[in-house]
Formats: structure tokens, sequence, C-alpha cells
């Protein structure tokens, strides 16, 4: 029987992150960058206007005031996106718009409401300082600055950034593409009526989603009955559109376990028990048909037990293929406010709900009994509480790791 160590180490070492593209900004978004991006220009370009008022020297209104004002002739007209902007003399004023190139020679910008907001001459109200509402060539960003770093998952912000310098196309690790499906007889669609010995498939809805939910393109290819042929036929036509296979369904030891059979004859994928609940049936390898080869998880079929191997082996090894740098859920340990019992000899993982008290201090309480069939109790979880191999109780009291099912990539 495999660890959980051994079998996440199997999974992160089957996968790596896919080749980096090309893509314009706002396909590049939430995507991670593969290289740095360093400023080739200044930002601001030039020294610009940042109120609507008058470009002056600032000595030359020293003295302004509203019982004395001074007037200033006014030479020039500068709205923003003028090309040309004529040095200003000493003892002028432009008119000047905001984001508009401030004219050499203007040491600062006097806002129009301390003005009169005179078109041939200006009385100017209030003195400035130098530098007053200019908002100066390269003070944002100098050439030779690094904007943004490798490793950065794109956000909006950093989108902003890029377009800001003129960059419209970023190199960025491209989403894995995820097929999910599951497989068995006894399943049928949601939204169809499922008969006696029926059950409704929830589990690749459920695997699509968190497979979104980490920044993977994955698709929900649906249901595949007990059919070996069909099952592999089902999976060969994913290969050429899937970077990652993901199955849930036919690994444990029964005669209509499908997945096991199908899979073990290609002699790539490997079946293992690793020691945790839920979720000890797993299988891991490459399906390889002529020159595609694609990473196949295989995932036991009870619905908890699917999503809790989702958690601690797919998710991380998605993670690296999009070259996220923390693989892992953060975690937080809690105090059991109630007790729960642990197989010996296995890792557990419980769902959890984890609240603060009024101090603040983190408590933990199972959501549910510990069926891998308990959907309701999943629903309503936040964590999993992980209790170790040489643990068979949890007492109130006990301090327990919880790994946070916070939705959402970061």
């Amino acid at each position: 029987m495999r660890t959980v160590e051994e079998h996440l180490a199997a999974c992160l070492a089957a996968v790596s992150p896919l080749a980096p593209v090309d893509l314009p900004l706002l396909d590049a978004l939430d995507c991670v960058l593969a290289e740095d991006v360093v400023a080739t220009g200044s930002l601001p370009a030039f020294d610009g206007s940042a109120m609507d008022g008058y470009a002056v020297r600032h000595g030359d209104v020293a003295s302004a005031s509203v019982d004395t004002p001074v007037s200033l002739p006014v030479v020039a007209d500068l709205p923003a996106g003028v090309r040309e902007v004529a040095p200003l003399a000493a003892g002028a004023a432009a008119r000047i718009m905001t984001g508009a190139p401030v004219p050499p020679g203007a040491t600062a910008v006097v806002p129009v409401e301390d003005t009169d907001g005179g078109v041939a001459t200006v009385l100017v109200r209030r003195a400035v300082r130098e530098g007053l509402h200019v908002r100066r060539a390269g003070e944002d960003v100098r050439p030779g600055t690094t904007l943004v770093s490798a490793g950065t998952r794109l956000s909006a912000r950093q989108i902003a950034l890029l377009a800001a310098v003129g960059r419209e196309r970023a190199r960025v690790l491209p989403a894995p593409r995820v097929a999910v499906l599951s497989t068995g007889s006894e399943l049928v669609d949601p939204g169809r009526p499922a008969g006696f010995g029926q059950v409704v498939d929830a589990n690749s809805t459920a695997l699509t989603a968190a497979a979104r939910d980490v920044g993977a393109h994955a698709t929900r290819v649906g249901i595949v009955d007990d059919d070996p042929q069909r099952l592999l036929a089902v999976l060969e036509g994913q290969l050429s559109g899937a970077d990652v296979l993901i199955t849930s369904g036919g690994v444990s030891a029964g005669a209509y376990d499908v997945v096991k059979e199908v899979l073990s004859r290609l002699g790539t994928v490997e079946f293992h028990r690793v020691a945790m609940q839920p979720g000890m049936p797993q299988g891991l390898g490459l399906l390889t048909r002529g020159p595609h080869s694609v990473p196949i998880f295989t995932l036991p079929g009870n619905p908890v037990s699917a999503y809790v191997s989702f958690e601690v082996f797919v998710r991380p090894a998605l993670r690296r293929m999009l070259g996220e740098a923390e693989l892992h859920r953060p975690t937080v340990v809690a105090t059991a406010t109630q007790g729960w019992s642990s197989p010996p000899g296995k890792r557990q993982f419980t769902r959890a709900v984890v609240s603060s008290d009024d101090d603040g201090r983190l408590r933990v309480r199972p959501a549910s009994g510990p069926g891998s069939h308990l959907v309701f109790g999943l629903a309503g979880a936040n964590a999993l509480a992980v209790t170790g191999e040489d643990t068979t109780s949890v007492e109130p009291g006990d301090v327990v790791r919880c790994m946070l099912l916070e939705r959402g990539r970061r």
C-alpha cells in the first residue's frame, strides 16, 4: 500500500508545465507569466499635467494670492493628445488639460479653480510650488524596470500595467485542457430520472467544476457504461484534444471495474491502494496512442472519495501544470469541538467545518458521517480535517490540521 506522500509524488512527476504561448493580453488574464517583462521605455513617457489648469513657471506666481492675483498672458492652449509643444517663456502661461504634455520651461500647473479661467490672460490667485500637479516622465516606471516577474498569475492589475507600457501580448503558460468522465452502467445524467438501481452521476460534474476552479479548461465528457471497448474508444477519442484525463469509478476490485481492466492492458497505467480514507483505490499513468501521450488520473467512484482524491492528488498536479509556485491548499490548525474515529494505518480526510469563536480561536467539527457517499455533508464542509496514520480517534480539545477548501486558485 502506498503512502499519500508516495502517490502525490508520483502524480506530480507525471505532469509538467505546458509549453509557453503568446496570447493577447485579455486572453492571458489569469494565466501564469512565463518570462519576466522588462520596461523598454518610461511611464509616463513625458511630463504631463495632472490637472486642468495653467502651466507656469512657479517663480512667476510666487506672490499670487486671492487679494493680489498675478496676471499672465496665455500663449498656448494644450489639450490632451497634442503632438507639438513649444517651450514656455518666462512670464507666460499655457492653458493645459489633464494628460497633456507640460511645455518645456514650465515647472508647475495651477489648477483652473485657483484662477479666473481666462483665455487671453489669466489671473492666478494662489502660489504653487515647483512640480505641483506635474506627472514626471518615468516617475512610475523607468527603462529596465521589471514590470511583472515570471511566475506571476496575471490579474487585471498586471494586465493594466502591460497595456499601459504598450504591450499587446504576453508569453504565458497555457491552462491545461482537462477531459472528465465517469464510468458505470448504473449512472444517469443530471436532469434525467433515475430508476431503481440507478444513480445520478455527480462525479463528472463535480470534478469538471473543481478542475475549472483551479484554472484548467475542463470539459465534462459524461458517462461511459461498463463496456471495455466503448471506454477505450472514448478515452482514445480525447487524446488529441486533452492535456489531462480524469476518470472516476471502475478502479476497485469489483467484477465490473472496467477502467482498471482496460488500462491495465495498456501497460502505461498503474493501480495502487493508497493508505487514506476516503479514496484508497487510485490509478495513475500515461495513456498513449501514436504521437499523443496524456497523463490520466483514475479516481474512485464514490463521490466523496473522488472529490477528496482530486483535492489531494489532482489539484496539486494541475497547479504544477499551470506553473503555480504553491501547489497545495492552505492549512490551519483548529481545536476539535467533538470527537470522531479514524482508521488505523490510514490518513483520514474528514469533511469538516472550521469556524472561529469570539476570541478568534479556530474550532473544527465534522460536517457529516464518514460515509463516502454522503455528499450533503461534503457540500456543507469548508475544510478537510487531516488525521495521521497513527491516529485512531480525535477527542474534543485535540488540535487538528485542516486543509481549507477555499474557492478559487490563490
